[in-house]
């Protein structure tokens, strides 16, 4: 298997790829079709698709002269399991929060 020069990481670290993937999320789209929700070229958004085909997050088929783009969800997987890592901590700090909310309510009262 070839080594990839973008992975996942990379691909959703810029907002305008993060985007597209939401564009591109409710149904399958031509480039032409997902640059005009930008304010930049063409170009530009070839070379974001580019990057996010790399990342193997989207793929793209020619249908006449056009070429079209569908999301491919499955390498998300590696970014909700690094992030379900870091869940513990956002609930660890969400629990402590309704902690001292009630506690100073009842102090409140006194």
């Amino acid at each position: 298997m070839a080594t990839l020069k973008y992975d996942v990481f990379q691909a959703i670290s810029d907002p305008t790829r993060r985007e597209i993937l939401r564009l591109l999320s409710t149904k399958k789209l031509a480039i032409s079709e997902i640059a005009s929700q930008f304010p930049v070229s063409r170009t530009a958004i070839a070379k974001h698709l580019h990057v996010l085909s790399e990342a193997r997050l989207v793929t793209g088929e020619k249908i006449g002269r056009e070429k079209i783009y569908q999301l491919r969800s499955e390498p998300l997987t590696e970014v909700k399991q690094w992030l379900a890592y870091y869940e513990q901590f956002w609930t660890n700090k969400l629990s402590i929060l309704k902690h001292v909310v009630e506690n100073d309510d009842e102090s409140s009262k006194k």
